[in-house]
């Protein structure tokens, strides 16, 4: 799978998961600004995805937040192979 691909298909699964999304377009080069992360916050598990990161900073920011978020969710939905495969390999992914 293309991390293009990849990216599109977890943001939908996030969104799917009742994670909140957001996307801005960052700082830009001079400055430095926010980066693509997750968190959980009063509740809620929060991605935010800076455009000018790189695509597998925000892959792992994604990835991350479906790890914070309720851990028999991705459990009980389907995930194409390789989109499974993809998020239990991760290195340092939490396990359940």
């Amino acid at each position: 799978m293309e991390p293009e691909d990849l990216l599109g298909r977890l943001v939908v699964l996030a969104r799917s998961a009742g994670i909140e999304v957001r996307e801005t377009e960052g700082a830009g080069e001079a400055e430095p600004g926010p980066r693509s992360a997750s968190c959980r916050l009063r509740g809620r598990v929060w991605v935010v995805l800076v455009a000018c990161d790189p695509l597998e900073e925000r892959i792992h920011a994604v990835a991350d937040a479906l790890d914070q978020a309720d851990p028999g969710w991705l459990e009980t939905h389907y995930l194409p192979p390789a989109l499974r495969t993809r998020l239990e390999a991760r290195p340092g992914r939490p396990r359940g």
